[in-house]
This record gives structure tokens, C-alpha cells and sequence, in this order.
């Protein structure tokens, strides 16, 4: 396959509702309130010329990241994807315990990236709470980056506050921050508080999820995060099973991949794989670098 079709979906959400509670779930439309597995979208993936997945949490439990940590491995035996990892859930608000997990190997197997579902945090300061402040510092030590879901307009600043007081994390903001497409008034605000984040040399941003943001007009967006970002701090992924058709891959991936290759053939790669291979490592993979970016080997299995 050439470099330019080899895509990594950086946000795949996958999860069994014998699993995990999904609490947030019960406001969710029917079609989403039932579990999803590979299964019901690996075809869709490989037609779109996904090689590798990231899997990302959907629940801030650790039953929920086991059960992607054991799919991830599922996936890769299974070989039409060949490689599958884990942005999972970590108790942030307890560094002893977020220590031992990182010490554990079984807790960081496929494990990438660490997220917490705070759009849905009661706390909207959860970021900014001393203790999970030194959980970060835990993060940034281990290699792993901080994912932030759905930001506009609630978290927008404050991932510009972590990624300045935590300079050593890796700090991803989840789909561009859900930009408020097509209320111009509102964009104008996004826009302002995305070049904040964008002068953050370590945050990095994913265009995904845009097809449900708004009314979906995604392009203008996406060009802007380019110019903003540059490729080398972009990844793109589907946040499938979310969108505009649910369970419907190609009704919101596929057209953003469309796009993102009218864009240079360089920034093409960086953007659909090359940043992905660079910013989601695994422990092992960390160790091999020299901070520049991954060895020629684990960069062709990205």
C-alpha cells in the first residue's frame, strides 16, 4: 500500500455493555445503546486502508480499558488490521494508584495514551486539581500522552494551563476541540482559542469527530488546524461509532479522508499515519527512541 493510503484510526471506540456502566450511555440514541465490537466495522476500516486502530475509552472505569487492552490484542491475532492500541483510563485523581498502574505491565499492555472522560466530569477544575496535576507529571515521565475529549468551550483554555504547566506531557486535544461549525459567531471564539492551543509546541490535536460537530461543514476546520498545527501535530480519526449515521463508518470517516488528501502527499502521511506512529508508543517502543521519533521498525508497523 502506498504511504499516502496507509491510515491509522486514531479514535475508534469499541465497548460491551457487560463490560462497563457507559452511564452516559442512557442519553445516547438507540442505535449506540448496544455494544459495539471489530466485528461490525472491521470490513469498513480495511476498504478505507486502516492498518492500524487506536482504541479509545469510552468509560472511565479500568474494567472498560481491559476489556480494549483484550481486544487490541484480539485484533492483532486476527491480523486483517495488523496492529490495534489503547488510549485508556487511568484514576488520575489518585497519582499512588496511577504509579502502580504505569509500574504494572498487565495495566499498560497496547496502553498509548491515557484519557478521562472530563465533559462529563461533575468537577469542570478536574485538570487543574493538585493531585491529578501530579498524575500528569506520572504520564509525562512514563511517555504517555493526556487525550482531552470535547472541549469547546469548556476545556479549551484549560488545555492550554496543562500543557504550560506539565511542558514534558504530550497533551491531545480530541477532535479539534468540536469546533461549533456553522455559527459563525462561535467559531470566531474557537478559532481564537485554538491558536492558543496551537502555539503549545506539545499539544497536538486530532481531526476527527467533525462530521457531528455543528452542521458538519468540516473543511474550512480542518484546513485551519493544518495551517495552525502543521501536519506533524495532526492524526485523523473516525470516533466511529459516532456519526452522522451511527455505526456507519463511511458516513464520516471516509469523506474526511477525502479531504485531508487534497493536502500535500507530505502532510498526507503525516496527518493519516506518520504523527500517529510518533505520538501513541508503547512503553517498549518509548525506550528505543531517542526523542526525535519512533526506530524504522516500530514507525512501518504504525
Amino acid at each position: 500500500m502506498e504511504p499516502e493510503q496507509q491510515v491509522t484510526d486514531t479514535h475508534l471506540h469499541l465497548w460491551d455493555l457487560a463490560e462497563s456502566p457507559y452511564a452516559w450511555l442512557a442519553g445516547a440514541d438507540a442505535e449506540l445503546r448496544r455494544t459495539v465490537a471489530i466485528e461490525d466495522v472491521r470490513a469498513e476500516l480495511v476498504a478505507l486502508g486502516v492498518t492500524r486502530v487506536v482504541l479509545v475509552q469510552a468509560d472511565d472505569t479500568a474494567s472498560d480499558t481491559a476489556h480494549l487492552q483484550r481486544t487490541a490484542r484480539a485484533i492483532e491475532a486476527e491480523g486483517t488490521i495488523p496492529r490495534a492500541d489503547v488510549v485508556g483510563w487511568l484514576p488520575l485523581a489518585d497519582p499512588a494508584a496511577v504509579s502502580a498502574a504505569l509500574a504494572d505491565p498487565q495495566r499498560t499492555d497496547h496502553l498509548v495514551g491515557v484519557r478521562h472522560l472530563v465533559h462529563d466530569e461533575p468537577d469542570p477544575g478536574f485538570l487543574d486539581r493538585p493531585e491529578v496535576a501530579e498524575s500528569l507529571d506520572l504520564l509525562a515521565e512514563a511517555g504517555f500522552p493526556l487525550d482531552v475529549p470535547d472541549a469547546f468551550e469548556r476545556h479549551m483554555a484549560q488545555v492550554v494551563r496543562v500543557a504550560r504547566r506539565h511542558p514534558g506531557l504530550t497533551v491531545v486535544l480530541d477532535h479539534l476541540g468540536k469546533p461549533p461549525l456553522g455559527d459563525a459567531e462561535a467559531m470566531a471564539r474557537w478559532q481564537e482559542q485554538l491558536e492558543e492551543i496551537a502555539a503549545r509546541p506539545n499539544l497536538v490535536a486530532k481531526v476527527s469527530g467533525l462530521s457531528t460537530s455543528g452542521n458538519g461543514d468540516f473543511a474550512a476546520a480542518a484546513d485551519l488546524a493544518l495551517t495552525l498545527f502543521g501536519a506533524e501535530r495532526l492524526m485523523v480519526g473516525s470516533d466511529w461509532p459516532i456519526a452522522p449515521t451511527h455505526r456507519d463508518l463511511g458516513s464520516g470517516f471516509a469523506p474526511l479522508l477525502a479531504h485531508v488528501r487534497t493536502w500535500s502527499a507530505a502532510d498526507v502521511r503525516a496527518v493519516t499515519h506518520g504523527t500517529a506512529a510518533r505520538i501513541y508508543r508503547r512503553p517498549c517502543e518509548a525506550e528505543l527512541t531517542d526523542g526525535a521519533g519512533l526506530t524504522d521498525a516500530a514507525e512501518q508497523a504504525g
